[in-house]
């Protein structure tokens, strides 16, 4: 195989994505990031007329969460899992709320579908974890991109610096992103959501039977974490509202989480996928001969 045709590999073992993507606590942060994708009126139609996500929401949030695990911890099932979502998407295409054609393959809407990661992991790491040096923003950044040539996105259609990463997403919130039904829904309180459908029977049935009860505090969690996550420039471009008080209880929530979590054994604080790939790393370390 050519060095040209060759699977890009995933971002290395030991870096900035290495340590953040499997992290439990990023799974406060995901939430912003998909709204903040069909914000955009073509992926937006893309989910609204194509996606699972109303009847089938734990289904596809499971799914989704073992893509981007793959894609950081995969190994060579990265490009694997890369190749399987472009295949995934080359159906899904129409005409989006402003009348315009989209696909989800076109490679604006492709690499925007990805770019929202860097803002949101960036952002909430200023609440739950150590906010990040200028050495370690750029290193996410180099990390995320060669994550999107994973996925297939060509480095022509990513910015190739930080410097103008911030441009070009300043472009997108300012011409194309603002609220429609998928944001709206996902950010509601009083939409219909079915109990998770996974895990062993008398948990099921048990959530069940106390999904009435429970599906208020948690919708009320879910759209106070989505717009709390999210970077306030997108919030404002798609029109969220959000006080200084839930600004406070959020700086508060992030308090807890990073003295917290960091306690916690590697079981509970890794998911799976990354845990193992973590033990595997530290295995393959130490069986290196020690250097002369």
């Amino acid at each position: 195989m050519s060095r040209r045709d060759a699977a890009p590999p995933p971002p290395p073992p030991g870096g900035v994505l290495w340590s953040l993507a499997g992290d439990a606590r990023m799974l406060l942060a995901l939430p912003a990031a998909l709204t903040m994708q069909v914000a955009h009126p073509a992926v937006g139609a893309g989910v609204d007329e194509h996606s699972v996500f109303r009847t089938d929401p734990w289904g596809r949030g499971e799914r989704s969460l073992r893509s981007l695990q793959l894609w950081v911890y995969g190994g060579e099932r990265a490009a694997q899992e890369g190749r399987r979502l472009r295949e995934l998407h080359k159906a899904i295409q129409g005409t989006d709320a402003t009348g315009r054609r989209y696909h989800a393959l076109t490679p604006a809407y492709y690499a925007w579908v990805h770019a929202t990661g860097y803002p949101v992991y960036a952002h909430a790491q200023q609440y739950i974890g150590r906010p990040f040096t200028d050495a370690q923003h750029r290193k996410l950044y180099a990390e995320w991109l060669q994550v999107g040539r994973v996925l297939g996105i060509n480095d022509r259609d990513m910015p190739g610096t930080i410097e103008e990463f911030w441009a070009y997403y300043r472009k997108i919130l300012a011409d194309e992103i603002g609220t429609n039904a998928v944001v709206e829904e996902l950010v509601a309180t009083d939409r219909p959501v079915p109990p998770p459908d996974r895990g062993p029977l008398p948990l099921r049935l048990l959530l069940r039977a106390l999904w009435p009860v429970l599906l208020p505090p948690l919708a009320r969690f879910r759209r106070f974490v989505t717009i709390g996550f999210m970077p306030p420039e997108a919030r404002e471009a798609i029109g969220l509202d959000w006080t200084d008080e839930q600004e406070r209880s959020l700086r508060r929530l992030g308090r807890v989480v990073r003295v917290v979590v960091p306690l916690l054994p590697e079981r509970l604080r890794y998911l799976p996928m990354a845990r193992r790939a973590r033990a595997e790393y530290r295995r393959s370390a130490a069986r290196r001969p020690a250097p002369r």
